[in-house]
């Protein structure tokens, strides 16, 4: 890229970062999921209004996120016991799928809240810690993502975190800052002195910590997963937290983090299939040599839709089984045989959801022409944002897991993708 180019694409990131100035305030807490799934259903349709034309834009949906946060809508697991809705993984995995269906660019953004969330229920002696962030969110807080970086085997973390004083500095870099230009808090990850991973989350304005909007690749382009640096950042002691997610043992924040990947596959190919239809209805002209004078009476149309619809049908139905399969582990007590099995469900239901949305966005294409081409329609987007997902963590691996399980008793890894 010549230099005059990468500067004035640097400046346009500058210039990207910031969130809206003025926001609205959050709705009371809801009291339960219906009450939600009211104030979801409002929403939607709005986001889904130019979400197309937004990715094409490149225009990063601040507003949206705001207004998916101010309306609870990051809240389905929150217990009542603390003021929350106290919903199912189903419900909260429903929502997603929802969302994903009119932006997969906003549902992937807001990923982290779900896993923290998770995180917070199923961890031990951290009561501080849940009733701070519960609080939190339940007030309209967004937390983003800046723990994954780039080189290292196995995605071993270089960031650092060194005591100074009574608080701590952070420097290193990180990459795949999922939804950080959205948040409030930036949650992340350093090792220490001694070599231990250590979190901590901080407010998004901290003094050292840079956020830019450079996430380049085919897909997801508005997820604002680009780039966080730390350059002596000053961390206070009560800014640290104990580790959501443990590599060591199974438990049920992992299984939730893959399958919130399936959901998002799923409304991928409700998108596809919604403008599929939309298509065949108002733009597609029959063939030559079709015997219909409409394409939706053309009978290669009907099943071309036809198929997508069973896709998603199977996706969407697959991905809430595998969310069923986490509540009954919650219902035995995480167990070590119902976690391993929700592990399971999930890998199946992920695998499944990544083929049913890749599939899906090809067959977009045949309900018409030439035209279907059209940078206007962005019907490429489909199946740029489901490659993308998918290249979260390697299908075959799913597949494989399952495999092994099923010949030889031997359950999925712990590392944090099953």
């Amino acid at each position: 890229m010549p230099f005059q180019e990468s500067l004035a694409r640097a400046i346009a990131i500058d210039t990207a970062t910031a969130p809206p100035t003025a926001a609205p305030q959050p709705l009371p807490p809801a009291a339960d999921v219906a009450l939600l799934r009211q104030r979801a259903q409002a929403l939607l349709p709005d986001i889904a209004r130019e979400a197309a034309q937004r990715e094409s834009r490149r225009e990063l949906p601040f507003d949206f996120a705001r207004q998916v946060a101010n309306a609870g809508l990051l809240t389905f697991r929150i217990p009542k016991a603390y003021g929350g809705p106290g919903g199912s993984v189903r419900d909260a995995i429903r929502f997603v799928q929802e969302l994903a269906a009119v932006d997969a660019n906003l549902a992937q953004a807001l990923r982290p809240n779900f896993g923290l969330i998770e995180g917070l229920l199923a961890g031990q002696d951290n009561e501080a810690d849940r009733r701070r962030w519960f609080d939190r969110l339940l007030g309209g807080q967004i937390v983003g993502n800046g723990g994954v970086e780039r080189g290292g085997k196995h995605g071993a973390i270089q960031a650092t975190i060194v005591r100074e004083d009574d608080h701590y500095i952070v420097n290193g870099t990180k990459y795949y800052s999922t939804g950080a230009l959205y948040a409030d808090c930036i949650s992340s990850i350093a090792v220490d002195e001694a070599g231990k991973e250590t979190h901590f989350t901080v407010p998004r304005d901290r003094a050292g910590m840079t956020l830019v909007d450079d996430f380049d690749t085919i897909g997801q382009r508005l997820t604002a997963s680009g780039t966080t640096q730390f350059t002596n950042m000053r961390v206070e002691p009560d800014e640290l937290r104990a580790s959501y997610l443990p590599r060591d043992r199974r438990n049920p924040v992992s299984p939730v983090f893959q399958l919130f990947l399936a959901a998002t596959e799923a409304g991928i190919a409700r998108n596809a299939l919604d403008d599929a239809v939309w298509f065949a209805r108002n733009k597609a002209r029959p063939i030559k040599h079709s015997s219909a004078e409409r394409s939706v009476d053309d009978p290669y149309v009907q099943e071309t839709i036809g198929q997508i619809a069973a896709q998603v049908f199977a996706a969407e139905a697959a991905t809430l089984r595998a969310a069923d399969a986490i509540d009954a582990a919650w219902a035995d007590n995480l167990s070590n045989a119902s976690l391993t099995q929700a592990s399971i469900d999930v890998a199946q239901a992920q695998y499944f959801a990544v083929a049913a949305a890749l599939k899906s966005a090809e067959l977009a294409f045949d309900v018409g022409g030439a035209s279907t081409c059209d940078r206007q329609y962005n019907l490429d987007r489909h199946w740029r944002n489901a490659r993308t997902v998918a290249n979260h963590n390697p299908r075959q691996w799913k597949a494989a897991a399952v495999g092994a399980w099923l010949l030889k008793d031997e359950p999925p890894p712990t590392t944090g993708l099953f």
